[in-house]
């Protein structure tokens, strides 16, 4: 098992993997060390054929309040953890490239970085009581690297307005403006995030791999190049083994076995 110092990591639980941020008393920050560290464990997960879905949340009261600025300070490394330090943009990247889905589960506030965390993840299911914003303006900085998410999620206009503002939103407002996926009652968010990890988790993980990659490298593709890019694509889920089985299952009236090939 690895040895992490900002994170756990906690696979006891397959097929869904749970990654939870793991400094609640500064607020769960996300600095060049947490970022290696998930990079690690999501890799780790990826890996792991026991594994079909990743849970990432935050120890505490809170999801994360962004950026750790001890770390912009010049501090926070930790010879201690088996990761090497990356940047969001090394993690972000990783994320979309992982072929399993991650699904944050929104225990509390996801400020600045937080709420880029936060969206980076392919679904999104928060507390009612949790808050998000992009605050950095309140310090003088800006939202540089979590921009290119949230613009990919929600529109221009209600991301400049969040951004320029610094102002927070409760969960039932960020889904209706599409920034998470589900807002539901503090006290059901373990059930609701869970019941929707089953759910992925009954999926066939080879098709999930390939629709989710296919999904990420063709959206900021124009129209043509997109479509014949997924086109070869959908030749390979056809040729799956796990297509033929969800198939034959179909016509067959049963519940598909799959192999994840």
């Amino acid at each position: 098992m690895a040895t992490y110092s900002t994170i756990a990591y906690d696979d006891s639980g397959a097929p869904i993997a749970r990654v939870t941020l793991n400094r609640p008393d500064k607020r769960n920050p996300i600095g060049p060390l947490t970022s290696g560290e998930l990079i690690h464990a999501f890799t780790a997960a990826a890996g792991d054929d026991n594994i079909r879905v990743i849970i990432l949340t935050g120890a505490g009261k809170v999801f994360s309040a962004g950026g750790d600025l001890s770390a912009m300070s010049g501090k926070g490394s930790d010879d201690d953890s088996d990761a090497k330090p990356a940047s969001l943009v090394d993690l972000f990247t990783t994320m979309h490239a992982l072929g399993k889905p991650i699904i944050a589960m929104v225990n509390g506030h996801a400020l600045a970085g937080g709420m880029g965390l936060m969206v980076a993840c392919d679904l999104v299911i928060a507390s009612d009581q949790a808050k998000m914003g992009t605050t950095e303006i309140n310090l003088g900085l800006w939202p540089m690297m979590i921009t290119a998410e949230i613009t990919r999620n929600i529109g221009r206009k209600k991301t400049l307005e969040l951004m320029l503002t610094g102002k927070r939103i409760l969960a039932p407002e960020a889904e209706a403006i599409g920034l998470i996926n589900k807002a539901v009652a503090h006290d059901d968010l373990e059930k609701e995030t869970m019941a929707l990890a089953t759910t992925l988790a009954d999926r066939s993980p080879a098709a999930m791999s390939l629709g989710l990659r296919a999904f990420y490298a063709t959206q900021d593709e124009a129209l043509e190049p997109a479509l014949l890019q997924l086109q070869s694509e959908l030749a390979k889920v056809l040729a799956l083994e796990d297509a033929m089985e969800g198939i034959s299952a179909f016509f067959q009236k049963r519940k598909p076995v799959w192999k994840g090939r």
